[in-house]
């Protein structure tokens, strides 16, 4: 498994601890998956030629081209999801049809040689399915079981059809900031790839 970023120095989180880099863009031999995250940080590389440039030179070989969460809209601004399904966070996955892809409001999609995952809990589901892929059922299964991945949530409101309408406009109103930035590096994301 590798970390891979610009160079080797530790890459600093919102939550305010860093992720270390083991080999850079330059060095990174092929890869077998590639794994997109998302989160606050995916906004700037919506337009990070640089980033995008390896994440298709990778794609090109790559048996498996994965994301989790708003990793796809970095997929989406590379190229890389142009006729493919492709889950997304909630919030975001409306955002998917400016580069091609088709918007699947599921916890792990599949299309091709593509795996996504929908918003930050889905990323467990999608972990075990790309595991089942990679290593079989019986993997992924003691990987549940040792995680103790036995979801039984207190309330049934994970996605927007089972929240209500009054409760996704608000959660919608509250990220309406973080919405106009992430829309606007996807506008231009897009133009680019036009």
């Amino acid at each position: 498994m590798h970390m891979i970023w610009k160079t080797l120095d530790p890459v600093p989180t919102d939550a305010g601890f860093s992720i270390v880099p083991t080999t850079t863009f330059a060095d990174c031999p092929k890869l077998d998956v590639i794994c997109v995250p998302g989160g606050g940080g995916q906004v700037a590389l919506m337009t990070d030629e640089e980033t995008l440039d390896f994440l298709r030179r990778q794609a090109a070989t790559a048996r498996y081209v994965t994301s989790v969460c708003t990793g796809s809209l970095v997929l989406g601004a590379a190229g890389l999801l142009k006729g493919y399904k492709s889950a997304c966070h909630w919030a975001w996955r409306d955002m998917l049809p400016a580069f091609g892809a088709i918007p699947v409001a599921e916890r792990v999609v599949r299309d091709r040689n593509r795996i996504s995952g929908g918003g930050v809990t889905a990323g467990i589901d999608f972990g075990l399915t790309v595991a089942a892929e990679l290593a079989g059922d019986e993997v992924a299964k003691s990987i549940q079981l040792v995680l103790e991945y036995d979801p039984q949530p207190p309330f049934d409101s994970g996605s927007p059809e089972k929240a209500g309408v009054e409760r996704v406009k608000r959660i919608r109103e509250r990220l309406s900031g973080m919405l106009q930035t992430r829309q606007k590096a996807n506008d231009e994301a897009a133009a680019r790839l036009a």
